[in-house]
């Protein structure tokens, strides 16, 4: 069975498609999403630095990932994505950011994860793509399910200021958002 926890060394390598370049000072979209922490969360009314990091789909242990899944540039890597997001929530937080992961997944798939990983910040469902459209986020589609690409951003007082696309490994994600934090000024 496949271990969620570590990449394989021979993943293909996403290249940049321009897909994201539209974001950099898009407001964040007012939209109310289920959260793992059981309640409704607006991603818009959220003041200070946030960060949002989206992905495709974690995967669930004893269950098949998707067939190709490692073939598909990006996609593999949520659940250690996920996870450096956890282990570096405290310096993130002392940086003045708030952590949210954003994935199409329903909540109680999320919370499945969420639970697994031991995750200290919410996780919310764009299942009906709302969010996805608002901003145009960048998508594939894998076993007949559209996803969202891996791609993170950081907002400030609900103006995005920054995107980390294509994101590659997944797991050095967080260290790209502590440099920004730590040389941008809010």
């Amino acid at each position: 069975m496949t271990n969620l926890n570590q990449l394989p060394t021979d993943l293909p390598i996403p290249q940049d498609d321009g897909a994201a370049n539209h974001l950099v000072g898009m407001r964040v979209p007012s939209l109310v999403l289920a959260a793992t922490t059981g309640e409704g969360i607006n991603l818009g009314d959220i003041n200070g630095r946030l960060v949002i990091y989206c992905y495709p789909m974690t995967g669930q242990p004893n269950v098949a990932l998707p067939d190709g899944w490692d073939q598909i540039p990006g996609a593999r890597g949520c659940t250690p994505q996920s996870c450096a997001f956890r282990d570096h929530h405290q310096e993130l937080q002392s940086l003045g950011a708030e952590v949210v992961g954003l994935s199409v997944q329903s909540t109680a798939y999320q919370q499945e994860m969420a639970d697994r990983l031991h995750l200290p910040f919410p996780v919310v469902s764009d299942v009906d793509y709302q969010f996805q459209r608002a901003l145009k986020l960048p998508t594939f589609v894998a076993a007949g399910m559209t996803l969202l690409k891996r791609i993170t951003f950081i907002a400030n007082d609900g103006v995005i200021e920054a995107v980390h696309y294509p994101i590659f490994p997944s797991d050095s994600d967080p260290a790209w958002v502590i440099s920004h934090l730590k040389n941008t000024p809010a």
